[in-house]
């Protein structure tokens, strides 16, 4: 039984030490607020050299949203969403990743960023 326990510990111990990963899926149990079901272009901007990562919003609340992107894509933990739509950009913290799909939550809006094309 001991054994077990610290197995336990171990997995607990992995789990805090990433958030941005955790071991199960219960991000809907963890949110608060239904996301409602949206088909938005965005853009991850990155802050390296301004670079760019195309992103599709699947599903959406005024705290965060479900990002689809590339299987290869390099997502940071933090990046500006800026939605084209929305005419406006989120600061965004990764919540989890599950394959092609990210969730995120949202810290604050800033206005269009001044370097971005759309």
């Amino acid at each position: 039984m001991m054994a077990s326990k610290i197995d336990s510990d171990a997995l607990t111990y992995v789990a805090m030490t990433n958030p941005a990963q955790p071991l199960e899926d219960n991000s809907s149990e963890n949110r608060r607020k239904h996301r409602q079901r949206v088909l938005k272009g965005g853009s991850i901007i990155t802050g390296i050299t301004n670079s760019e990562i195309s992103c599709t919003l699947r599903n959406q609340n005024e705290g965060g949203a479900e990002l689809k992107v590339a299987p290869d894509a390099r997502v940071p933990d933090r990046f500006l969403l800026y939605v084209p739509v929305d005419g406006v950009a989120y600061r965004s913290e990764v919540r989890w990743r599950r394959n092609d799909r990210v969730g995120v939550q949202f810290t604050g809006t800033e206005p269009k960023p001044k370097l971005h094309y759309g």
